[in-house]
This record gives structure tokens, C-alpha cells and sequence, in this order.
């Protein structure tokens, strides 16, 4: 593999990361199987698509695509704890409305970036630090601004996430997760727990959906299909590599499984694989991935056994 392969799977794998890091606070954290993401992340980068080229500021499109994402996972929620329709189903009803949403938003099935359109990238870019950076390692700009915004986005992320499941709320969103009936005889609203919990998972993915708009180039409306599988992935690498889920390491976990995850998928493009076959490659290393647990289970019993039957 070639060092530009690498560094293009590293980029990536980093902005990716972010939508990853928000399938692990449904998924895992507030113990929620979310469908809304396929729809968020397209959201996410279908706003950002249409405001950047309307001429806003690249910021503030990416900040309005993270409220757009967290209007979303608000509407989930309603859908779930007030009509009381069931987590898989609110997030299938959510994700399919949305589809015709983000149509709606960029007016087009596809929107591409015009050259010289100004985005986060290109901004990045333009940085003294980092331009000595990709000239120094003599990489493209945009793949070198790509890391770059990627870490800082990532950084600024799980920080700001560390902090807030570190106060009274957070705890309380974590407990909703853990035990919901014990959470509720607390006297805790799981209710709007939930929703809160919606709220921030698809604002990361809306994120992750703008910033990869912004790395591609280009807005496309089935964009989101399949992304679940694709963060589920990561979640489940990442958890393989520090099995304490309770840590918050695992959000840096998160981000490592899904840089490796796409440094996987360019390996076996490499090989020389049909890039049609991409999304069922990916369905394999998400069930392999989900069998690990299975095999280690067994092999430390098989290793018990053989231990005692020495003894």
C-alpha cells in the first residue's frame, strides 16, 4: 500500500470517525438501535451542499447542518417516546422522511463543488502550519487539510462529549442507557433522556455528513445508504481493541476502528476486488467483527479446560 493510499484511508477514516463516534452514543450508551443516521448523515451534507454554494460561510454551514441533524434525532425521539412507536421502526420512519427532505434541500439528486467554492478544507489548507505540513510530506492539500480538520474536529468532539457524560446530566443520560427501569424509579424522565440522547448522535453524524461533502467534493442523495453498517463497524472494531465499553477511551477506540476499517477497505481494493462488492465486504468484517467476542469466549474456556485438566 502505497503512502497516499494510507494517508487518504487515515483522512477518511478520522472524518468518518465523528458519525462513528455518534452511533456509539445511541447504539452502546443509551443502548438505542437507531436507523435515523442513513438519513442525518445525507442531511448533514445536503445542508452544508446547498448553503456553501448559496455563499455562506463554510462554518456556519457546517454548524447549521449539526442543528439540522439534531432536529432530526428530536423528531426520532417524538416519534419513539411520545407516539410510542418502537426504537427500530421511529428511526425506519425517520430515516425514509428524510429522504425526501433532503431532496427537498438540494433541489437535485447531486451537488457537486464548484472549483475555487471556498469549504473547511480548502480554509484548512490555506493555514501557514499546515501548508508546511503537506509540503513536507508532499501530499495533495486536501488530503493533508483533510487530517488536519479531521483531528481538530475529533478532538474538539470527544472533549466536549467527556465533559458533558461527566456532569449530573450526562450521568443520568448513561443510567437512562444502563437501566432504564432503575433510571426511571429515580424519579429520572427517561423520556426526554432519549430525545437528548437523539439529539446528539445524529448533530455528530449531520457533522460527519457535512465535513465528508466537504472531502468528496460532492452531495449526493444516496450517500447515507449503508453508512450505519459502515459506523457499526468501526463501534464494533474499536471495542475489540479496548474491550472496557464503560471507559471513555472508547471514543478514541471508535475513531481507531474506523481508520482501520479504511485502511481494510483500500487493502482489499488493492487486491484487485470489484468495487461493487464494497457493501457486502463491509457486512463480512461487521459480522467477523461481531464474532470475535464469540471465539475469545470459547477459547478461553477451551483454555480453562486444558489448564485444569494439567493441574
Amino acid at each position: 500500500m502505497s503512502l497516499n493510499m494510507l494517508l487518504n484511508a487515515l483522512s477518511q477514516g478520522l472524518l468518518w470517525g465523528v458519525m462513528a463516534i455518534g452511533v456509539l452514543i445511541t447504539f452502546r450508551i443509551l443502548n438505542y438501535a437507531d436507523l435515523t443516521a442513513e438519513g442525518s448523515f445525507t442531511l448533514g451534507a445536503a445542508v452544508a451542499a446547498r448553503l456553501i454554494m448559496s455563499g455562506a460561510d463554510p462554518l456556519t454551514a457546517t454548524l447549521v447542518s449539526v442543528a439540522a441533524g439534531m432536529c432530526a434525532g428530536v423528531v426520532t425521539g417524538f416519534l419513539h417516546t411520545v407516539l410510542r412507536i418502537p426504537p427500530l421502526l421511529s428511526g425506519i420512519l425517520a430515516m425514509t422522511g428524510l429522504y425526501s427532505i433532503n431532496l427537498r434541500v438540494m433541489g437535485t439528486p447531486n451537488i457537486p463543488l464548484l472549483r475555487g467554492t471556498e469549504t473547511l478544507i480548502t480554509r484548512t489548507a490555506e493555514l501557514p502550519l499546515v501548508s508546511h505540513l503537506i509540503a513536507w510530506l508532499g501530499i495533495t492539500e486536501r488530503l493533508g487539510a483533510a487530517i488536519v480538520l479531521g483531528l481538530v474536529v475529533l478532538t474538539i468532539v470527544i472533549v466536549v462529549l467527556k465533559l458533558f457524560f461527566n456532569t449530573e446530566l450526562g450521568v443520568v443520560l448513561r443510567a437512562t442507557g444502563d437501566n432504564e427501569a432503575m433510571a426511571r424509579a429515580q424519579g429520572v424522565n427517561t423520556r426526554r433522556m432519549k430525545v437528548l440522547g437523539l439529539l446528539i448522535s445524529n448533530g455528530c453524524i449531520a457533522l460527519s455528513g457535512a465535513l465528508v461533502f466537504q472531502f468528496q467534493g460532492f452531495a449526493d442523495i444516496s450517500m447515507g445508504i449503508g453508512v450505519i453498517v459502515v459506523a457499526l463497524a468501526s463501534v464494533i472494531i474499536g471495542e475489540v481493541v479496548f474491550s472496557d465499553k464503560n471507559n471513555f477511551r472508547i471514543f478514541f477506540a471508535v475513531v481507531l476502528g474506523s481508520i482501520l476499517y479504511r485502511i481494510l477497505i483500500a487493502v482489499v481494493l488493492t487486491l484487485g476486488i470489484n468495487p461493487h462488492d464494497f457493501r457486502l465486504f463491509s457486512a463480512l468484517i461487521l459480522a467477523t467483527a461481531l464474532s470475535v467476542p464469540l471465539f475469545r469466549e470459547k477459547f478461553n474456556i477451551n483454555l480453562k479446560k486444558q489448564l485444569l485438566g494439567r493441574g
